[in-house]
């Protein structure tokens, strides 16, 4: 990185941070500090929405999801438009009416404080994790690429999240959003930009795309009904629903970002641009690491895109040497075979193409090996590296420096509203619950910036301990997988089974949460076919509503409306 890559990226940051605590320097009350006093318009709602979900693992490792596993991965979206709706026309609305802080306040009306407190530690649970996730994607792959301290990474990602966030609450949350969303997408942008320069001028657009679908990567829509494949119409249809519904109409990270809309009808037209936006924007930043891909035929990847120092002896060099000459050739030769290509090349043109790109992912694989084996710390999995090693090596000085910037910003986006819905649930479903029942704003306002601080440190604390994943964007949505089923279940069986009362869904909750554990555990430690995480959200909302109907109508069955009419009269 040059100087102008740091100018431009602090630059960047400190003027985020700066304008969020700035315009919300007034924000003294509670309400305004948790729902920005009702004061957000659709557009500031769903680019708010957006940027919440959108952390710098989106950016960071979607590219190279798409990289090695194509575009399928757009399908996990489809169920999106789909749970918008649903939300908009059975969650909102009650929400709305009852003027809740956080969703779970619902939950205490219809069952009872059991209900509630439950529903929302899961979400703490679950949310507290993935916030310390989001600090720590971006810094592990920061320092291992650019040789930053990672501990140092961590904290400087956390405390500027901490200051605007503690300063002016959602409504500073909602503000800087806006303004990080506008930096993310204009920064992938010339970055797409830059990907097509790559490509050499003798290859067109129309012929690159046919390179990267020669090579598997450009299959959108999968219709197999094998329930184990993570990434196919089905899940994406099922699961993803499940998942969605889960994560926008219950997950308070979310929900507070449309609460804080001045009415009702802002709110679904904000959560309505999401539903639109999103499969498109997904769709843009899996083709740039389709397009990365694409490059790097003609521009030699590393052979690992991990940089982790490995320490070997003499012998082992001298082995991944023979290793890294062999990738080489074969680089060489596919590249002639590429540019050899005829015009208007058919099916049977690419055999050769698509045995060396075999080849390659062979060599690759055995090099990933040979390093794990001489240094068993050495994460092999690498593909959240391949984006941002792209930036460093073919981006010019000072835009290296934005697109730094926006995986900052993308990471500080995410974070500021996880740490906002945490300190709200914490003050309103705990602290003014059990701890501090007066109606003291000051008191209460100083309780939730202190709160926030407190999430802060630990969502530090987090990610200063986590460890890698295969996939980190597919951490975090297997975090919301192993949660999100048994709260959404909770929450339709209180909007839609009228009958069902508190103690069966506070046990059938219980079971929920267990099964979707025991599964996991076993789906883990099992060599079998492997179910996909999605379909945890399925089986979580499924197994609440079964043991809910089960629990209450062979306990406390509901009572004919003769029945009630006979004790009524009584």
């Amino acid at each position: 990185m040059g100087w102008l890559d740091w100018v431009v990226l602090l630059v960047t940051l400190f003027a985020i941070v700066a304008y969020g605590t700035w315009k919300t320097r007034k924000n003294n009350n509670l309400e305004g500090y948790l729902k920005g006093n009702n004061s957000e318009n659709w557009a500031t709602i769903g680019l708010s929405i957006m940027a919440t979900q959108a952390s710098a693992i989106t950016f960071l490792s979607t590219p190279g999801q798409a990289y090695e596993g194509g575009m399928s991965f757009v399908q996990f979206y489809f169920g999106l438009p789909i749970a918008m709706i649903l939300i908009s026309v059975f969650f909102l609305p009650i929400y709305y009416k009852l003027k809740v802080y956080t969703a779970y306040e619902y939950l205490e009306g219809r069952f009872d404080v059991r209900v509630r407190s439950y529903t929302a530690l899961l979400f703490l649970i679950s949310r507290g994790l993935a916030a310390g996730i989001t600090i720590y994607a971006p810094s592990i792959i920061l320092s291992t690429l650019l040789g930053w301290n990672l501990q140092l990474t961590c904290l400087m990602i956390g405390v500027l999240v901490i200051v605007y966030t503690v300063s002016g609450g959602s409504r500073a949350v909602s503000l800087t959003q806006k303004w990080q969303m506008a930096i993310i997408m204009g920064g992938m942008f010339l970055a797409f930009y830059y990907v097509i320069q790559s490509i050499p001028d003798s290859v067109n657009f129309s012929e690159g795309v046919d390179i990267a679908g020669s090579l598997g990567k450009m299959n959108i829509i999968d219709l197999d009904t094998d329930l184990s494949n993570r990434y196919t119409l089905l899940s994406g249809l099922t699961g993803g629903l499940f998942l969605f519904m889960s994560y926008f109409g219950t997950d308070q990270s979310q929900v507070q970002r449309y609460l804080g809309g001045k009415s009702l009808r802002e709110s679904r037209l904000g959560l309505m641009f999401n539903g639109l936006v999103k499969i498109p924007m997904q769709f843009f930043i899996l083709f740039i690491g389709v397009m990365v891909f694409v490059s790097f035929q003609f521009n030699k990847p590393p052979i690992v895109f991990n940089k982790h120092t490995v320490k070997m002896s003499a012998q082992e060099k001298q082995e991944l040497k023979g290793i890294e000459n062999a990738y080489d050739a074969n680089f060489e030769e596919k590249k002639s075979e590429i540019m050899n290509l005829p015009d208007n090349a058919q099916k049977s043109d690419y055999k050769k193409i698509q045995l060396l790109q075999e080849r390659q992912d062979e060599i690759r694989a055995d090099y990933k090996a040979k390093l794990y084996q001489i240094d068993p710390n050495y994460e092999s999995k690498d593909s959240d590296y391949i984006f941002l090693t792209f930036v460093l090596d073919f981006l010019p000085t000072g835009l290296i420096g934005l697109l730094l910037a926006v995986i900052f910003s993308a990471a500080m986006s995410s974070t500021a509203g996880e740490l906002n819905a945490l300190a709200s649930t914490t003050t309103m479903d705990f602290y003014k619950k059990f701890i501090s029942t007066s109606d003291d704003e000051r008191k209460d306002l100083r309780a939730g910036k202190w709160l926030t601080v407190m999430w802060g440190v630990f969502a530090i604390g987090i990610a200063l301990v986590a460890g890698l994943f295969e996939n980190l964007i597919q951490l975090v949505n297997l975090l919301g997988s192993l949660f999100y089923g048994t709260i959404l279940g909770i929450f339709l069986v209180a909007f839609f089974f009228k009958k069902i009362k508190a103690n069966a869904a506070f046990i059938a909750g219980l079971i929920a949460q267990a099964t979707v554990l025991i599964i996991h555990y076993i789906n883990v430690t099992s060599n079998e076919g492997k179910l996909g995480y999605l379909m945890y959200n399925v089986i979580g909302s499924a197994v609440v509503i079964l043991i809910a109907f089960i629990i209450q109508y062979t306990t406390d069955p509901p009572k004919s409306e003769k029945e009630i009419e006979i004790l009524d009269k009584l």
